[in-house]
Order: structure tokens, then sequence, then C-alpha cells
């Protein structure tokens, strides 16, 4: 059993659903197997995924959204209950190995620590072996690996040619290799889950530049041409209508010639991640041809949501911009044209790509319009299935894939789980399918509820109510304005749409007006399902998500010690630094000859800041998403023996998070008590340092700073490190005295 799980993958990007980029060996999946083009996802990763896994809704696992955004609400809390198994959990009891591989990001945030609980990580929910990562993204060159339940770092640097899909390939061959060569006959499951192709689009530079040019004509002549080809595949009918152009996206011919040229780069690279990832997904085909393993694997491949619009209008070379409100300029932008794809970069691209890579519906991920929810679905089965290079057009939604396993493997749903009575099952089988063409859906309901986004469907019928309304443009609120529950009262009252999808697949025709009376049984028909499955109250804020505070495994406190020789702490534990004041204080001891490293950090290069020693001197520098670099030094050279070194941030200002702007603040330095250093930061970070734990004694992955390579472990004895949050800052008599009489 393979589950491939593709990470932002729209329905138009792949090559046998219509798309210019080359994917040989999913086509060939499609090819000898089953192509699904009536497949439905949540729009979004974490909650797809937990219906994937576990055959029921996404609010009823308590996930209305990404981990990162969960909220007290029973759906809304991150918390996958117990009673709603997973798959790797039900194969256990019939003698599979199970294999975790990849992307996880389903617990929340605040237990990705060393400290737990472990009941919530692949190893507690059925899966006996586990490589990946446990968050939403992470560098493809400095992944944030964790190993079955501990950190580890990648076998090998981006200049030894290391890139983590081609890890996680290896990783995924020798799990079922290690068990083959004791248990040949053992059945296992493997959930192979790439951070292809979320951001960053990171690749080597030979295969984006396989694709240099090739985009030149911009995302509108995309649409048309991946349409066309969709037509020729039989993948949408033959009469199917273009959904109409994005109010949000700009005309490609209305761009400047910079613009376009910046633009067609960022998609040749997102190309060049997909056909890259494709190759890697051969190596362990052709693996478990030569295993003798292939044809009777049931393989499902699937994407978690349509492509991702995260790249803002424009595009940019770090994601993390986005996420902060800090875009770059173009001019910015082109002055790393050569960089994107690659260790320096956390590129994404506009989202006019976006648009174009879910031909043919409308918009994208996180919206529950076609284009959010409808993805690629593809299944390869020869032992199993009679059918080879078929399409099936029944509607089936991602909850359905579990109860289908079930079903074609002869075993029951479980009663329990390790002592805990399970839920029903939501999904339906659709192995009915793999065989008859002609057979109906037996999915007939399906409601969706995203940041505040809501539709369903029904029997061919789809109503849709869009928050905060068709598009940005439409609702007159530029992307990220706040939005008040009263208005998405007027949404749910008067801006319901109605559309008839089994005529009209790229909800083109707007029946509301005309099928009054249809509209408002579908919208109470919504309501049930909504009562059903948590989805109540409905919550469109996000920045409000990101922002609150998350309940943590101890007690509130201001001060936090590390030690060096310890995993990275993750960012939903850590010290929250930004806007406050706070001091990070190094108990260290200086050898003769002097010492340097790492104290403490926290991020990567693509954003955070680090505490360090170099060149005989104490150092701080503030990595500004990449926009810009704060840096003081101590005037003083640090003494041999032991001293307690000490960095403070006072804020000067409150921070403009609407605009991208963390509060200013002044940057000290002490040594054992003395002012050494001090520095104006006009502006920090506003919302959040991510990837990236904060480590002590060492820089893990890329460096904050070019100042220094990493990992630069600290080559004296560091004692301890203590964050202190408390605004207890030190007053320096001397200093304040000579600012006083400047005053005068």
């Amino acid at each position: 059993m393979l589950f491939i799980v593709f990470d932002d993958t729209g329905f138009g990007q792949l090559g046998c659903y219509g798309s210019p980029i080359e994917t040989p060996h999913l086509d060939a999946l499609a090819a000898s197997g089953l192509l699904y083009s009536n497949m439905h996802t949540t729009a979004l990763c974490s909650p797809s995924r937990s219906c994937i896994i576990t055959g029921r809704n996404h609010h009823a696992n308590g996930m209305a959204a990404i981990t990162e955004l969960a909220t007290g609400y029973p759906g809304y809390n991150g918390q996958i209950p117990f009673e709603n198994g997973f798959l790797s959990e039900m194969l256990l009891q019939h003698g599979y190995n199970t294999y975790m591989v990849g992307k996880w990001h389903l617990m929340p945030s605040e237990q990705e620590s060393a400290a737990g609980p472990y009941d919530r990580w692949p190893l507690g929910r059925g899966f006996e072996r586990f490589y990946g990562f446990l968050g939403g993204d992470t560098s493809q060159w400095y992944p944030d690996l964790v190993y079955d339940n501990h950190q580890v770092e990648p076998p090998a640097t981006p200049e030894e040619g290391y890139h983590l899909t081609e890890d996680l390939i290896e990783r995924a061959m020798s799990f079922i290799a290690d068990a083959k060569q004791v248990a040949p006959d053992k059945p296992f499951f493997l959930n192979l889950c790439p951070g292809a192709t979320h951001a960053p689009h990171h690749v080597p530079k030979e295969w984006a530049d396989r694709y240099r040019g090739r985009f030149d004509d911009g995302w509108d002549a995309y649409r048309e041409q991946t349409f066309a080809r969709q037509k020729q595949l039989g993948v949408v009918p033959s009469d199917a209508q273009l959904s109409p152009r994005d109010p949000d996206v700009p005309a490609w011919e209305s761009l400047s010639a910079e613009a376009r040229r910046l633009a067609a780069r960022l998609m040749e690279v997102y190309a060049g991640f997909l056909s890259h990832t494709d190759h890697h997904l051969g190596r362990l085909l052709a693996f478990l041809k030569e295993t003798g393993e292939f044809d009777n694997t049931l393989i499902m491949l699937v994407s978690d949501n349509g492509a991702s619009a995260e790249g803002g209008v424009t595009g940019t070379t770090n994601e993390m911009q986005f996420f902060n409100n800090a875009p770059e300029t173009l001019e910015e932008s082109l002055a790393r044209i050569d960089e994107l794809g690659g260790p320096t970069t956390f590129n994404h691209y506009p989202w006019g790509w976006t648009w174009a890579g879910n031909t043919p519906f409308r918009r994208w991920k996180r919206e529950t319009y076609r284009g959010g929810v409808s993805d690629p679905f593809l299944v390869h089965w020869p032992d199993g299935i009679r059918a080879r290079g078929e399409i099936r057009d029944q509607f089936a939604h991602i909850i359905d894939m579990v109860p289908t396993v079930l079903d074609v493997l002869g075993i029951e749903a479980p009663a329990t789980i390790r002592g805990v009575t399970q839920s029903p099952l939501h999904g339906v089988s659709f192995a009915h399918t793999f065989d008859d063409a002609d057979a109906a859906s037996r999915h007939h309901t399906q409601y969706y509820e995203m940041l505040g986004h809501r539709a369903i469907d029904h029997d061919g019928w789809r109503a849709v109510c869009p928050w905060p309304g068709p598009s940005f443009e439409e609702a007159e609120r530029p992307f990220g304005t706040p939005i008040a529950m009263a208005d998405l009262d007027d949404l749910d009252a008067h801006h319901w749409e109605l559309y008839r999808v089994d005529e009209d697949i790229a909800e083109t025709k707007n029946l509301a007006q005309d099928h009054r009376s249809k509209l408002i049984e579908m919208i109470a028909l919504w309501y049930v399902e909504a009562g059903k499955y948590n989805v109540l109250p409905i919550d469109g804020s996000v920045l409000q998500r990101i922002m609150t505070e998350r309940p943590q495994i101890t007690e509130n406190r201001t001060s936090y010690t590390f030690r060096s020789g310890t995993q990275a702490v993750p960012a939903a534990v850590a010290p929250r630094v930004l806007n406050r004041p706070h001091s990070v204080t190094a108990d260290v001891e200086i050898p003769p000859g002097g010492a340097q490293g790492v104290l403490l950090c926290q991020g990567t290069n693509a954003g955070g800041w680090s505490l360090y020693v170099k060149d005989g001197h104490l150092h701080y520098a503030h990595n500004f998403v990449q926009r810009a670099l704060h840096h003081v030094v101590s005037s003083e050279s640090l003494p041999e023996g032991r001293h307690v070194l000490r960095f403070e941030f006072e804020p000067t200002g409150a921070p403009d998070i609407t605009h991208g702007k963390g509060a200013p603040g002044r940057a000290q330095l002490y040594i054992d008590g003395r002012l050494v250093g001090q520095s104006d930061m006009p502006v920090t970070t506003p919302i959040a340092i991510n990837p990236g734990g904060m480590a002590c004694g060492a820089n893990p992955g890329s460096a904050v700073t070019p100042d220094y390579q990493a990992p630069f472990h600290f080559t004296g004895t560091l004692h301890s490190v203590t964050v202190d949050l408390s605004g207890d800052l030190i007053v320096d008599a001397e200093s304040e005295m000579r600012m006083h009489m400047a005053r005068q």
C-alpha cells in the first residue's frame, strides 16, 4: 500500500492533467491505472492530510485549518481525537509494517519539541518508522529533520549534492528493504509526503534551466493551452467552459518586461521542482518493480489542495516575507534572480501561476471554489484493477480513501484501537468505480469550510459562500485586511452562489437568482452538515489566529534556560521575543587563545537572529526576512576566563504589523554587566520566525547571518544561556549619564 501526497499541486500542473510540466513517471501511473477528474480536498494541507489518513472530515478531526492556526473550539483545536483512528493504526492490527516519510503537520505545533508529548507524533499514531519533518514546510536544502522521535541533521550538505526529496526516497526504500529482507511476505503501508511542491520551490539549477523560456508567454497562455490539452485528454468534458479571468490576477501583458522576466523564472523553478520530484518518485517505483512489489501495491496519489497563492501577486524570493507582510520590491527580487531555487532563497511564484495551475477552475488554496478543493488523484494497482489508462469522473472526496482501502482489502474498520472506541468513518468506498466507468458515485453530499470560506456539493449542485468575497478586488478588501464577523453575517445572508457543476465544472454560471429555492435548500444542508462535524462557530480570521498565544505544556514563565548540545526548540514553544523587551544572557568560559561560535540563535537564512562570538568579539545579528540585516558588535574583545555575555532589546516604538514592521528598538551588548555595544534597529521581524528553531551552542541548517558559516559550534565552554522576557533590563548608569548630558 502506497499513498503519495503532494503539497500545493494544482489540478492543471501534472502532465497527465494537461500541464506542460514534464511528469513522465506520474503520467505512466495514469496510463496504466486510473485518473480521477472529480476528487475533492479541504483546500488546506493539515485538514486534508487528516482526512486522508482517518477517513473522517477535517473539523471532526479538530483540523479546521493548519495546526499553527488552532483555536480552542472543538473543530479547530488541532488535536485529532484518538477515536478517529489512523489507517496506519488500523493496518497494524492486520500485520502490516507502517512507514511515514516526509511531511507530517498533524499535531499542535506546541507538541513538536523534545518535551513531547509524543502520542500524536507519527510513532504515536500507528507508524513504526518515521523520517521527515513535523511542520508545514521546510527548506529542501537544509530541512528540519526528525528520525523516529528525535531531531537529526541531514546526511550531507547542498554543496555535497543533498536535496530533501532524494533523501526521503532513499529512506522510504531503505525502510521497505529493511523489513523485506527478514519478512518478504509481510505487507507494508508507506505514507510518502514529499515537501514538493509547497514553497520553498527548491531544486538544482539544471532542473529549472530545462524550462528556460518555456513560460515566457505567461499565465494567460498557460491556462488556454492547458485547458485545450485537458479536453484532448478527456480530463474535462469537450463542452466545458474555462472559468473567467480572476480580477486579482493582472494580465500578463500588463506587466513590465522586468516583472515578466522574474515571474517566468519563478515558474521555471517551480516546474523544475515538480519534474525533479517526479524523477525521484520514479526511482521508488523502479525499486518496487525490482523487488517484485509493484504490481501488487495499491498506489493512490493525491494533492492536499489546489495550487498556492502564498507568493502574493508578484512572487517572492522569500516566502517568510509574505507571512510577515513585508514584501520586497521588484528591484530587490531581480537582484537575486539567479539564486532562485537555491539554498539562499525561500521562493514562491506569483499568484498568476497559481490561478493557471488550477486550470480550469476558479481561485486557489485556502478557498473552497473548485480551484482550492479539486485536485489530481491517481490510482494504480495492476493486480487488483483490470482497467488501464481510463478516466473516472465520479464525485469523490479524500475522506473516501480509507474506506476504499479497507474495502479492497476486505478489512472492517476496527471497533476499538488501543482500547479507544472508534467513531464511524465519514467517507464511502469508491472501489466499485475501479472497473466500471459508468458506476454512480456513492458520495452524495460534502460540505467545505476553510478560514470562513464555505461551500457544499450535493448531487451535481454546488453552493459557495466566498470569504471575504469572490476575489479581493470584488470584495474591495486587499489581501490580509482584518474582517469583522458582521461581514460574515452579511455574506451569509446575501452572497451565496449556486452552480450546477455536473454541467458547469468550472463554476462559470451563478444560478442563485434563477434557482432561489434550490439555493436555500443547499444553504440549509450546509448548516446540517456543519452541525454534524463541529464546523461551528465559523472563524474567518487568519492574522488573529497566528498572533494568538498557544496553550503550552508548562505554566507560563518569563525565564527560559538553554544548554549546548540539546535539540533545537520549535518556534511554537520557544520564548516569544518579537516586539517586546527581552534579554539573552550566556554563561561562558573563554579558553586561552579565544573562542568563537553561536551562543543562541533562532531561524535560518530566511530570517531570524543570532548571538555569537567571532574574532574575539561579541556579536548580535537580526535578519529581517532578508530585507535588512541589523548587526551590532562589541567595542571590546572578550578576555579569557569565565564571563557573562548579554544581549538586550528595548523597544523604542510600537510594531506596525499590518505594514510588515516589527517594533523598532535598541540592541545592546554587555560583558559582565558593562555596556560594550549599542545600535538602533529601525525595523524588526513583526509576526513569525519560521522555519528553524531556537538552538543553543550552534546554528543548525542555514546560517542566520552571512557573517559565519553554519553550524558554527561554540568552541569555548557554554554553561547555559537564559532568555528573559520579564522586561528587567540593565540600567547602565554611565551610559545613561552620557545620554542625559548630550540632551542638555
